[in-house]
């Protein structure tokens, strides 16, 4: 999953046309490297989406505005709009990621 790298990366990315998924996390947590363990079978399932990652601490302006409280957290943006969060709580297994991502096709 490539890394979001600045805040203008991130700008282009939230405006496009189709559902962007941005795995807020951080390198030292432990659900994080879990979630990263199975992450790339769900984003096989999910190929319409485009998937991203952004370190919280690196971007904590981002991750304020966003109200990311608690890491891994996915984010769902399109057209500049946060259309969907799943806070971390309930991203700890692939199938918790994938049903809320199966909620998410009435919005493409």
């Amino acid at each position: 999953m490539e890394r979001i790298e600045s805040e203008e990366q991130y700008q282009d990315l939230i405006n496009g046309d189709r559902l962007t998924v941005i795995k807020f996390d951080t390198n030292w947590c432990p659900d994080c490297k879990n979630l990263d363990r199975f992450i790339g079978d769900v984003i096989d399932k999910h190929q319409d989406k485009q998937f991203f990652a952004l370190d919280a601490e690196k971007f904590l302006t981002i991750a304020e505005q966003n109200q990311v409280r608690g890491i891994p957290s996915l984010l769902v943006f399109k057209d500049g709009e946060k259309i969907a969060h799943l806070h971390s709580k309930w991203a700890k297994t692939p199938t918790q990621i994938s049903d809320y991502l199966e909620t998410l096709e009435s919005k493409q």
